[in-house]
């Protein structure tokens, strides 16, 4: 997984990653209490590089949590949200 890119973000950002096989995959963000505050991902893909963008305008500003997770690789990521 890549970092964000841009990051720090207004009001959009994209996140990259690779799977190295077909993978179950979910893409979750987090704020800095653990609370969830969106899926972004969470269905089967093929192997190879994707991409999914965030959008974060109805949010506040401030540090969020990306995580994925594809069989048995979870990763989580900071991002920074700047209105």
């Amino acid at each position: 997984m890549h970092q964000n890119y841009p990051n720090p973000f207004n009001p959009s950002t994209t996140i990259r990653y690779g799977l190295p096989k077909d993978s179950q995959v979910k893409v979750i963000v987090y704020d800095m209490l653990g609370q969830k505050v969106a899926e972004l991902v969470d269905q089967y893909q093929d192997a190879g590089y994707h991409e999914v963008s965030f959008e974060a305008s109805d949010l506040n500003s401030g540090i969020y949590l990306y995580k994925i997770e594809a069989e048995s690789f979870t990763k989580i990521k900071k991002m920074i949200f700047l209105k």
